[in-house]
């Protein structure tokens, strides 16, 4: 619902205080018609909001208001399993949760052998958007492969293969590189099954050595180190954001 009433905040000092950019700064951004309140453009500078109700969007990108909300971008290392609490003991979540106030969980997995992108949020509608395959969030991997991967191979990956649990088509697939005996595969699929990437590069013929998630919808690992965290950019979250938001009115 739409905040009008009086206690509400000027959307001004909401998005300043959010860290769009300054109250006046702000202002020149509500004149041009550049911020929607719930989805409707506000050019009125005496618009009041609520912070914990009303959902604010600059240039169609998505602000975050509530600052009790965190978003953490992960490099897993392999051999931990993506749990907060391991019934087998194994190397878990925790060790990196547990740096931060809030409790965090993860959205979506990777397997206890699979590093990569694993995003940790407090934030559980955003987490619900992005978790579900039927939103169509994309997922890129890179797979170091036994053999030789031939263009029929990837052809196969793109064209659907059927699996115990079904048949399963990759978004994309390229080869990156290939050597006399293993190859370097990008997988682009949206799909959330279990250890799918592995079950579809096994049933092509080229089992998966090493297996890393760069890609989690508008989120790149880029340089983060394995075993590293860090916080999500304004302009990543903006992203998210906007998809769970969008997701959320489907």
């Amino acid at each position: 619902m739409e905040s009008d009433k009086p206690e509400g905040e000027r959307l001004q000092k909401v998005m300043a205080a959010a860290g769009v950019a300054s109250r006046r700064v702000s202002e020149e951004m509500i004149s041009a018609g550049r911020v929607r309140v719930n989805g409707k453009v506000v050019t009125e500078l005496g618009r009041r909001v609520d912070p914990t109700v009303d959902e604010v969007a600059v240039d169609n990108v998505a602000v975050q208001l509530d600052p009790s909300r965190r978003y953490v971008m992960l490099n897993k290392p392999t051999g931990v399993v993506s749990s907060l609490k391991d019934e087998h003991g194994r190397p878990d979540l925790r060790r990196f949760t547990d740096d931060y106030e809030e409790r965090l969980f993860n959205v979506g997995r990777l397997d206890a052998d699979t590093s990569g992108l694993l995003l940790l949020t407090n934030d559980g509608a955003l987490a619900h958007v992005l978790a579900h395959p039927s939103f169509g969030v994309t997922k890129t991997y890179i797979a170091r492969v036994a053999g030789v991967v031939t263009p029929q191979d990837v052809a196969r990956l793109t064209k659907g293969i059927e699996l115990d649990d079904g048949p399963i088509v990759a978004d994309k697939a390229r080869l990156l590189e290939r050597s006399r005996d293993s190859s370097l595969v990008e997988i682009v699929l949206h799909s959330g099954r279990n250890r799918i990437v592995r079950r579809m590069l096994d049933a092509v013929g080229h089992p998966v050595n090493d297996l890393v998630r760069r890609q989690f919808g508008p989120l790149h690992l880029g340089t983060l180190a394995v075993g590293q965290a860090r916080d999500l950019t304004r302009a990543e979250l903006g992203e998210l954001l906007t998809i769970s938001r969008q997701g959320a009115e489907e």
